[in-house]
């Protein structure tokens, strides 16, 4: 069973989210906060598996929960929920660790398998807005690749060629097809890959490789 602690100062947000997830046979919400200031101890409290935070609440809001989320309690996927044109702060959330960004009028069915894949390990975005996540984080890096490509010198030829496609979203499995690899081969390599550049997630990861232009068959 995914335990799930839900923070959001909307008390009817909360309550559409619990509904939706109360359909899912595999997923139960254990906790829930109208706000980040207690989002740490609920979640250790209740051994939660994955924070559904949102971005924007009153006094301690979602990014400051997700830093402390990092720190005190790293087991915790964590989900940001947001609105379109939030992405501004996916950097912090970023660096926070978060592994997602959901739309708050996602489906139903987007939200259940949000939280499947993120107590799985993926990272998760609603697809509205993973161009503009990436795009915003983008806008506010570096110009140039060249400080991006150093940072990657620590990797092998092999580990280049599946960070490379990481960053294009795709999955262990689908990483494994394109280079002939067993699926947990390749799930060794990422997590060499997180280790060595000091990722916390995939989506870090993905961003770090858009950053030094790297793509599938570059040099």
């Amino acid at each position: 069973m995914i335990r799930v602690l839900l923070a959001d100062d909307q008390e009817l947000v909360r309550a559409g989210i619990r509904l939706v997830l109360r359909h899912a046979d595999d997923i139960e919400v254990v906790a829930e906060t109208s706000g980040g200031h207690d989002a740490v101890a609920l979640a250790l409290r209740h051994r939660v598996d994955v924070a559904l935070l949102d971005i924007q609440m009153a006094a301690v809001d979602g990014l400051t929960a997700a830093e402390r989320m990092a720190a005190e309690a790293p087991s915790v996927r964590v989900v940001m929920l947001t609105t379109f044109g939030e992405d501004g702060y996916v950097r912090r959330a970023l660096r926070a660790g978060a592994v997602g960004f959901l739309l708050k009028d996602s489906t139903p069915q987007e939200l259940i398998q949000a939280v499947r894949l993120a107590a799985a390990g993926r990272h998760v975005a609603s697809p509205e807005i993973t161009g503009q996540l990436i795009r915003g984080y983008l806008d506010g890096a570096a110009p140039s690749g060249d400080p991006h490509r150093e940072r990657l010198a620590v990797l092998t030829e092999r580990e280049l060629e599946i960070l490379a496609l990481v960053g294009t979203g795709a999955s262990n499995a689908e990483i494994g097809q394109r280079l002939f690899l067993g699926e947990g081969t390749v799930k060794a390599h990422v997590s060499r890959i997180l280790t060595k550049l000091g990722c916390a997630n995939r989506v870090q990861a993905a961003v770090l490789a858009h950053e030094a232009r790297l793509s599938p068959g570059s040099p």
